[in-house]
């Protein structure tokens, strides 16, 4: 895989990263489906008012604003949660039954930093009208499948609660600036910088134990969970730590626990998200690859009432992390077929038929070298006196294309 930067810092993709992120992508939307999940769409463009009336949600000065012939701001789509919350709420103001939805968009945003791109792609769900325990696993459970389904072996996903926070916040008198700050030392895990600004704060006791106690509030789910009921809680953050634990054990029986650590000072930039939430983090990615959770009352914005769920997943940065060995194991074509010229007929016929099952195949007439071919999966040799199936050097005659279509099924599952 060779990614690299034009002058304009955009993104710039060879054909052969171009067919991996394909083979990821159709990955992913398999997964998605699995899952009961239909495809979704938004805008590129949406009015600027969409996201410039919601406080805590994509930083104004990080949109691509363009004007149109009727002097309408707009922005091209820095979020996809927001807009496809508004279309389930302008046609469902309260919803009797879940309904859930895949999506696989560009989101564009320009930020300060030198190796951001203006435009990446997310692939991810949102999952409406369920508030249990039980749709929260579902979401990281899919996400975990997801990770799974493209090879992925050393990640964990980190699971917190939006709620926890906003709580202990309500308990403080504190200023925006002043908050801003906590929630970065917080994210940092910056124990002295946190002493420093609670004390300067002059908060309660009780409430600085609990916030100093958060950089330590990580690891196994139980036993997190466990040392945080011993500190000075209120009733409301007990119910935090009573979701997160209905949560965890419903991933014990998905059989993903054991991907997962509880981090109760996780913060989201987004202040959409009102209770779970979560992160997860892959080998060689020095930032989630996915980030999610529950947001129940994003919907109040468009005069509806529709508990939801969701997350995205980086695809840019999921392919960045990604073992390059995957590369050269997912072949681009199928299978080869190579043919003397007499038997053209035969061979070509053949290549209709494998495509009419969804097969990629190239043909080539007169082979006298393999050798300046492209890689296949399988490769096919027709002559005039047989026809050979050949998989990893392993040759096998065949007769008829049911029986070719057997022997490709087998060596499928072998591989």
């Amino acid at each position: 895989m060779h990614l690299y930067h034009n002058t304009e810092n955009d993104l710039v993709i060879n054909v052969e990263q171009i067919h991996f992120r394909g083979q990821i992508m159709n990955k992913l939307k398999k997964r998605f489906i699995t899952y009961g999940y239909d495809e979704i769409y938004t805008s590129t463009f949406e009015h600027y008012d969409l996201y410039a009336n919601m406080n805590g949600t994509v930083n104004h000065h990080e949109m691509i604003k363009t004007i149109d012939n009727t002097g309408t701001v707009l922005v091209l789509r820095p979020d996809i949660t927001i807009p496809i919350t508004q279309q389930i709420a302008m046609n469902n103001k309260e919803i009797q039954e879940d309904l859930r939805y895949f999506y696989v968009l560009d989101v564009f945003r320009q930020t300060a930093e030198a190796n951001e791109y203006r435009e990446s792609t997310q692939a991810g769900v949102e999952y409406f009208g369920n508030p249990a325990p039980e749709a929260d696993a579902e979401i990281i459970a899919l996400a975990i499948h997801l990770l799974q389904d493209v090879h992925v072996n050393h990640f964990k996903i980190e699971l917190g609660h939006a709620g926890f926070f906003k709580q202990l916040v309500n308990e403080m008198n504190i200023q925006k600036q002043d908050l801003n700050e906590l929630k970065q030392y917080i994210q940092a895990k910056n124990i002295t910088e946190i002493e420093q600004l609670l004390h300067r704060l002059d908060v309660e006791k009780d409430v600085k134990d609990i916030v100093t106690s958060l950089p330590f509030l990580y690891g196994n789910p139980l036993e997190v969970i466990e040392q945080a009921r011993k500190l000075p809680l209120n009733t409301k953050m007990k119910n935090t730590l009573q979701n997160i634990t209905d949560i965890y054990h419903v991933l014990q029986s998905y059989g993903v626990a054991d991907h997962i650590v509880v981090d109760l000072g996780l913060i989201n930039h987004m202040d959409y998200y009102s209770d779970m939430i979560f992160q997860g983090f892959i080998e060689k990615v020095g930032k989630p690859i996915l980030m999610g959770g529950r947001y129940n009352k994003l919907a109040n914005q468009f005069d509806a009432t529709i508990p939801a769920i969701g997350f995205a997943c980086d695809i840019d940065l999921l392919l960045a992390g990604i073992e390059s060995s995957l590369l050269t194991k997912m072949k681009p074509v199928d299978i080869i077929i190579s043919y003397q010229k007499k038997q053209e007929d035969s061979a070509l016929d053949l290549a209709n038929k494998l495509r009419n099952k969804k097969v990629k195949v190239l043909t080539y007439p007169n082979v006298t070298s393999k050798n300046h071919l492209p890689q296949g999966m399988f490769s096919i040799d027709i002559t005039e006196n047989k026809s050979i199936f050949i998989n990893d050097n392993e040759e096998t005659p065949f007769t008829t294309f049911e029986e070719l279509i057997r022997l490709i099924q087998q060596a499928r599952e072998r591989n």
